[in-house]
């Protein structure tokens, strides 16, 4: 059982990055959709976006229909929106393919964990969730190698057909073996807040993303879903908060630790997904590499995510929580501002040298706090809490793409406008939306001094924007370091304060009595787990 639901979860991580492989193809307007680098941001914020928000709505049906039906639906959902988005026709096309894909690995997400939670006795729950969880390792590593296999040897949309064989094995594997648990006590279903917290997120990304296509901000198609956005969810904040059962708990935020712990993550997952989206399009448009080659090159930072975990897990027990953790954010603010040393010409060692570098940290920051930020919450709010801090980092991943590429489309734009006033009104058009489209035109008119400019233009835009990520990341850091800092303090305190701070240590300070068994078990399993995925109070 657990082999195939490890199986099944390969899918989820897989599709999280080999997207971004094949972006450079979809942008170009030769060998693509020619999508503007709003369209991209879309196609990549929709997965994040609609996973996100479906988190708790999954949850929720797996305990009144059973978990096993949840998660064949999910498989079914992914295995058919990827067809869609292997031959859409359009951006607009793939967009919505994708955020059904995101639709699915929502359903899929909680729904295994919840099996597993209610398969595996105590004792070897927290070995079983460690290993399903591995399987977002072996996604992250595989996802650009796969993705650039298929797009050097295929068309762009082949990468979405790697889903599908998976898909039809896991299919055979459930059916054979996997249970089909549910809860006695059946949550009831959150639809005004699914609406609420899906239109509210939507509408705020629509504006941060038409913001990089129009920077008028007087204008109200601008301004006008930036300020719907932050109102709905407002809304939905109130909402939950008055309800007596709410699938996304905002009182979990009075606990400080918590709440810093969870916005320090955001930041990171925010920085993270933009670095991705803007590293692609320097590899292969401005440097003009493979999409194998760019896959390679990835690999040492989805390497170094994979030592980092159990790194950052082990010097957190010495050392604690916001030395380590904070200390890697930081870290990874400074491997950020090291991309503004980057050009065309840059050794590609340098690369892959800070990319292993910036990936151990966040894996040394992401696994401690993980732990940290459930572990302060009583046994039986831990698995609202885990939900809770996986929607978090989705919705830091959508502002990311959003705002990050905003900065990224909006600054390149300023950049290269100088280098198109000499062409014809409808060539200086057609250039001016993202380098792709530049050097689309720069190759139709024999022009390579226009193509080096396009190269320049986007360098300097993603130093612009690797800035932004170092500053957000470096405020996470500080977060993290001021909300944990009383833990180094209590270190040389009495004895009874240092067996605490031990345990505080590994995963935040206990605020009420639970048995050492079972609090082991739980912290033991959320760093790699996040078994509050399952959409409730799991045990």
């Amino acid at each position: 059982m657990l082999s195939v639901l490890v199986f099944a979860a390969v899918l989820i991580w897989i599709d999280t990055t080999i997207l971004g492989i094949a972006l450079e193809r979809i942008a170009d307007p030769r060998t693509g959709l020619g999508a503007t680098p709003g369209q991209l941001q879309w196609a990549v914020g929709s997965y994040a976006l609609l996973f996100a928000t479906a988190l708790f709505a999954a949850g929720a049906l797996g305990d009144r229909y059973g978990h096993r039906t949840i998660l064949v639906l999910g498989l079914v959902c992914f295995g058919g929106a990827s067809i869609w988005a292997a031959w859409a026709g359009d951006a607009t096309g793939l967009i919505l393919a994708r955020g059904l894909m995101g639709v699915g690995g929502a359903m899929m997400m909680p729904t295994s964990m919840a099996i597993i939670g209610a398969t595996f006795p105590p004792e070897r729950r927290a070995g079983a969730i460690a290993a399903w969880s591995a399987s977002s390792g072996v996604g992250v590593a595989l996802g650009p190698l796969l993705g650039g296999v298929l797009v050097d040897h295929f068309w762009w949309g082949s990468v979405f057909l790697v889903n599908l064989p998976v898909v039809a094995i896991a299919l055979i594997g459930i059916a054979s073996v996997v249970p089909n648990p549910k809860l006695a006590r059946k949550r009831r279903p959150d639809p005004i807040g699914l609406l609420l917290s899906t239109a509210g997120l939507a509408a705020l990304a629509y504006g941060l993303i038409e913001a990089g296509q129009d920077t008028d901000w007087t204008r109200w198609p601008v301004w006008g879903p930036v300020v719907l956005g932050l109102a709905l969810l407002v809304l939905f904040t109130v909402f939950e908060w008055r309800s007596s059962e709410p699938s996304f708990d905002p009182r979990l935020f009075r606990n400080g630790r918590f709440s810093a712990g969870n916005v320090a993550l955001a930041a990171l997952f925010f920085a993270i997904t933009g670095q991705m989206f803007y590293g692609n399009f320097y590899l292969q448009g401005a440097r003009g590499m493979s999409a194998l080659d760019t896959g390679l090159a990835f690999l040492p930072g989805a390497l170094g995510v994979a030592i980092g975990s159990g790194l950052g897990a082990r010097l957190a027990k010495r050392h604690g929580v916001g030395l380590v953790s904070g200390g890697g954010l930081l870290v990874v603010a400074a491997a950020f501002l090291a991309n503004l040393w980057f050009d065309v010409d840059t050794p590609l060692v340098w690369f892959c040298a800070i990319g292993l570098v910036s990936g151990t940290a966040m894996g040394m920051t992401i696994a401690p706090t993980v732990a940290a930020v459930i572990a302060v919450l009583p046994l039986d709010r831990m698995g609202a809490g885990s939900a809770v801090n996986n929607t978090v980092r989705q919705v830091g991943s959508v502002l990311g793409i959003a705002l990050l590429g905003t900065v990224l489309a909006t600054t390149y734009r300023d950049r290269i406008e100088p280098a198109l006033r000499d062409l014809p009104p409808a060539a200086r058009d057609a250039a001016a939306p993202s380098a792709e489209h530049t050097r689309a035109v720069a190759d139709a008119l024999h022009r390579p001094d226009l193509a080096t400019r396009a190269n320049d233009a986007f360098i300097a835009a993603m130093h612009v924007t690797a800035a932004t990520a170092a500053l957000v990341a470096f405020l996470g850091a500080v977060l993290l370091l001021l909300a944990f800092r009383a833990a180094g303090r209590r270190r040389h305190g009495d004895g009874a304060d240092a067996g605490r701070e031990q345990q505080a240590q590994a995963g935040g300070e206990q605020r009420q009595p639970q048995p050492d068994r079972e609090r082991r078990d739980v912290v033991e399993a959320v760093p790699l787990g996040n078994r509050g995925e399952a959409g409730g109070d799991q045990r």
